[in-house]
């Protein structure tokens, strides 16, 4: 029998850490306000046409 995958799991003490690792290598978060996408252009329309047929 094949062992299966391991579930792989983060912490909130993970995140915390590798955040703190992040920021202090210099790394940015940049905040984005709400109900914005933070891109600045998509490329074409994305909605879709529900008619029924």
């Amino acid at each position: 029998m094949s062992k299966s995958p391991t579930k792989a799991t983060l912490t909130t003490a993970m995140i915390e850490e590798q955040t703190a690792a992040f920021l202090k290598s210099g790394g940015a978060v940049e905040y984005v306000g709400k109900g914005k996408s933070g891109q600045l252009a998509s490329t074409g329309t994305k909605q879709i046409s529900l008619k029924a047929r």
